[in-house]
């Protein structure tokens, strides 16, 4: 009778605790999600709108949720380094990737690639996108996006455009721009967007899509002359430049965007939480002040809104790499 009661009080303690013991295991632990330091793989240098981008983040997180949350800089190999890293990692997390637009790219432009975007990463948030303008050097005798498409046609492979290297994002909105417009246009490549920049301004190339924080002090004073706006929408630094699409060429939209993924098999519970946190960090007034001040407009999507931008990028740079021949240097 005794051992009876003493099963009964056991069987009763366990439904009682259980409860909580299994909200503690379940989903490998996503009960208490953190409860050791974060690390933030970012596969390119410090300063850049990645890097910024995840320093905002890590630096709330580790405020709002008391643990570490610490930036990695893991850079070569246009990203696919940090990249593989995370790809590998335990899927529990605790090691994050601060991708872009880049990252897409590199599936269809690198033949043997380690990982595979799509199928090794678990989207969390789009932090946001930065565009590409359209600008011209002031003697080109075009004032809008279809004036320079007619200017092309008219004078085939005289036009140069340049970009911050074969393959990168600025040289395949040119490369996309080229093959919509269906123009000849000649590619000049440089080693980072500063000397292309440079060249424009002197005159030697004729366009670029450059980024805003490059752009805007130039397009001020006259030393560039802004066309067009590479993404769907308008740019809010550049309110009254037209979109590309809008300018004639439907359909045609190029971002540079950024945002965190997790390994694949994390836990979806998991992704939920750093979901929920990084968009509550990205509307907070200050952060959006920041990312702005890079050109970044703030996005703070779902993970399936994001894994969708991710999916349709890589097919669409696929395409892009494709035809227009492009091959890493």
């Amino acid at each position: 009778m005794r051992q009876k009661t003493y099963a009964a009080a056991a069987a009763a303690v366990f439904l009682l605790v259980s409860p909580a013991l299994w909200a503690q295991s379940d989903a490998k632990g996503t009960a208490s999600y953190p409860n050791r330091p974060i690390r933030v793989v970012v596969p390119f240098a410090a300063g850049g709108p990645s890097d910024v981008g995840a320093r905002t983040l890590a630096q709330r997180m580790s405020q709002s949720w008391r643990q570490t949350v610490v930036v990695d800089n893991r850079i070569g190999a246009s990203g696919m380094i940090g990249a593989d890293i995370v790809a590998k990692s335990a899927p529990d997390g605790y090691t994050l990737l601060m991708a872009q637009v880049g990252d897409a790219i590199s599936m269809s432009l690198y033949p043997k690639i380690p990982y595979n975007f799509i199928r090794d990463f678990a989207p969390i948030t789009l932090v946001g996108q930065t565009p590409f303008i359209l600008v011209v050097h002031p003697s080109v005798p075009a004032k809008s996006v279809q004036e320079l498409i007619a200017l092309a046609k008219a004078k085939p492979g005289s036009l140069s455009f340049g970009s911050a290297g074969t393959g990168v994002a600025s040289h395949l909105a040119g490369e996309l721009f080229k093959g919509t417009a269906g123009i000849d246009v000649v590619h000049i490549p440089y080693k980072g967007q500063a000397p292309a920049t440079t060249d424009l301004l002197g005159g030697q190339i004729a366009f670029m899509f450059n980024n805003p924080i490059t752009s805007l002090p130039h397009i001020k004073t006259g030393k560039m002359r802004a066309l067009g706006v590479s993404t769907a929408t308008r740019f809010s630094g550049l309110p009254d430049v037209p979109t590309v699409a809008e300018s004639g060429l439907p359909g045609f939209s190029v971002g540079f965007w950024l945002g965190p993924l997790a390994p694949a098999a994390t836990p979806r519970a998991v992704i939920e939480q750093l979901n929920r946190e990084m968009v509550r960090i990205l509307h907070m007034p200050d952060v959006v002040e920041r990312l702005s001040a890079m050109g970044v407009e703030i996005l703070a999507t779902s993970p399936d809104e994001f894994a969708r931008v991710i999916k349709a990028d890589v097919a669409k740079w696929a395409k892009v790499v494709k035809d227009a021949g492009v091959k890493a240097d």
